[in-house]
């Protein structure tokens, strides 16, 4: 398979074994998360999912990406994860399935993305859960938050964003 040129020729896997294919994405701003259930920024659901209700309406759209590298915080398979993140957060966002965002079996959006917005220092690597990227509605990444971040210091970001029609 050939590496992908651009945000649109990316797909991630589903947990029911299907593909989601980022073509659909086009036109929309969307943030991606590498999420888990067991990490001291997993309060951070509940502000994701504040700002998907905020803007879902407006072409505006959260993509979790479980992954276990960090401490393993997100022990559970991808059926646990979904139940905990609906039950505990109210998550409506789609997750994609479990996967690993460094090293030789990184997911290949964490690869293109990791690539195309460098953290602090120049640094590729994502170095906790919940790190954030927002991809604008030409398929470009605009930015990348840390952990730290909150979903509600990023909503200005995501708001202007949108009025860019």
């Amino acid at each position: 398979m050939s590496s992908p040129t651009n945000f649109y020729d990316l797909k991630a896997d589903l947990p029911n074994g299907n593909s989601y294919n980022f073509d659909e994405l086009k036109g929309k701003v969307v943030l991606i998360v590498n999420v888990a259930s067991q990490c001291g920024f997993t309060s951070q659901y509940k502000g994701l999912q504040a700002l998907y209700d905020k803007y879902k309406d407006r072409g505006f759209l959260i993509l979790g990406f479980p992954c276990n590298q960090f401490a393993g915080q997100e022990p559970g398979d991808d059926a646990t994860i979904a139940s905990f993140c609906e039950r505990n957060h109210g998550v409506t966002f789609p997750l994609m399935k479990k996967s690993d965002v460094n090293g030789d079996d990184a997911n290949p959006v964490y690869e293109w993305l990791k690539n195309e917005k460098a953290g602090i220092l120049g640094l590729t690597r994502i170095k906790w859960n919940f790190e954030k990227f927002l991809v604008d509605r030409e398929g470009t990444v605009v930015n990348r938050w840390a952990s730290t971040t909150t979903p509600q210091a990023i909503d200005a970001a995501v708001e202007t964003l949108l009025a860019a029609e």
